[in-house]
């Protein structure tokens, strides 16, 4: 048993993630710093920020909401990285190892919400 969002795979994954697209950020151009630079760069920490305030939530409905907001701002990631790659601003090998990490942290945020889900829906049927 965890007792701190930290220890969490998903949200250790998900962390290394929003550190990479700091990092590949900053060779976009300086007009796009207030545009995609910081829209990317908000919507990666969303997933890691949506793990860590989903973990203390109590009620499955409550943490799975914040589970899905994660997703929700992962799909957005994988736009910004499919757009920074048609704009010239990463290479197609950056391109593939930040949509390879955003389909580990997919994967990783899936596996950890499946039992929060079983254990909603056998508790809904009784």
């Amino acid at each position: 048993m965890t007792t701190s969002f930290k220890e969490l795979t998903v949200w250790k994954e998900a962390h290394e993630f929003v550190l990479k697209v700091y990092k590949t950020t900053r060779i976009f151009p300086e007009w796009e710093r207030f545009a995609l630079s910081s829209q990317f760069q908000r919507a990666a920490v969303s997933i890691a920020a949506n793990i860590a305030e989903g973990y203390r939530k109590i009620g499955k409905p409550d943490k799975l909401k914040f589970l899905n907001i994660a997703q929700g701002s992962l799909e957005e990631c994988r736009y910004y990285i499919i757009l920074a790659k048609d704009l010239g601003y990463i290479n197609v090998h950056t391109h593939d190892v930040l949509e390879e990490e955003a389909d580990h942290v997919s994967r990783l945020l899936t596996a950890y919400c499946k039992p929060i889900l079983a254990e909603k829906y056998k508790n809904d049927v009784k």
